[in-house]
């Protein structure tokens, strides 16, 4: 559980576990050290971590919040699924692009929880789709993760947190076969080819997954790799997304010589 100070994440972790082993207050601050606890409930078997809130660099004023923000910057490398809990109150601000920025830096899985819930007065459909889009054009250009909406205080959808933070470790464990990848992907670029250079045309020859990865990692073999650009990666990404679920985790495409 990761995020500003008084998003909520001990407040959750309290929910989820049924103790209060994390400490809970209004003052910004109060979680001092990451706290590893295993959650063994509803079939679901893994360790939850509550960790400090992060605040910019020029607001930490003493060495001991300095050293939260470090440990908790620790757990993010550590982690495999990243819950970032936001505040409805407030908003997405400068501060949560930052820690979504850790997250992306180190190819975590990624669940957005937007804490709070109950304190929002109008919540039709409209506004969480406004709120929904906010979110996903502020993270872009990774949009492909989930968002619930809810509430630690009430427990409204705290369990589905965990659902989502099971499937998204499943995406980042998943396998696509040569043959499926060539089969769906080829027709692709042939419809789509990578801009030619100087008149010469980029051909791809075949696409693999490489085997014990961190998160799914795509190698495409072609003839000039070094004139394949970031949008036209973009493009396969956005077209493999489609066609395969890796909601919540980044994945990497790679372009080889062969």
């Amino acid at each position: 559980m990761v995020g500003r100070p008084n998003a909520g994440k001990s407040s959750i972790i309290n929910a989820l576990i049924g103790e209060e082993r994390s400490i809970v207050t209004d003052i910004a601050g109060t979680t001092r050290d990451s706290i590893y606890m295993r959650y063994n409930k509803f079939g679901m078997g893994f360790y939850l971590i509550d960790t400090a809130g992060i605040r910019k660099k020029g607001k930490v004023n003493e060495d001991l919040e300095y050293f939260s923000v470090i440990r908790s910057i620790r757990v993010i490398e550590n982690a495999d699924v990243c819950i970032l809990m936001l505040d409805a109150t407030r908003g997405i601000e400068s501060q949560d692009l930052n820690i979504f920025s850790l997250i992306q830096k180190n190819r975590k899985g990624l669940v957005v929880f937007v804490n709070k819930w109950d304190l929002v007065e109008e919540k039709d459909n409209v506004v969480i789709k406004t709120f929904e889009h906010a979110i996903r054009q502020r993270l872009a250009p990774f949009t492909d993760f989930p968002i619930i909406f809810g509430s630690a205080l009430t427990k409204q959808r705290i369990l589905k947190v965990m659902d989502l933070a099971k499937e998204v470790y499943s995406n980042k464990k998943r396998k696509v076969s040569t043959s499926k990848l060539n089969e769906v992907l080829l027709p692709v670029i042939e419809r789509t080819p990578p801009p030619a250079i100087k008149g010469k045309y980029i051909k791809v020859k075949y696409i693999t997954q490489l085997p014990n990865t961190q998160v799914p990692s795509f190698v495409f073999f072609c003839n000039l790799p070094q004139w394949v650009k970031e949008p036209y990666k973009r493009f396969i990404e956005n077209r493999m997304r489609e066609n395969w679920d890796f909601s919540g985790t980044p994945i990497n495409i790679f372009f080889r010589e062969k």
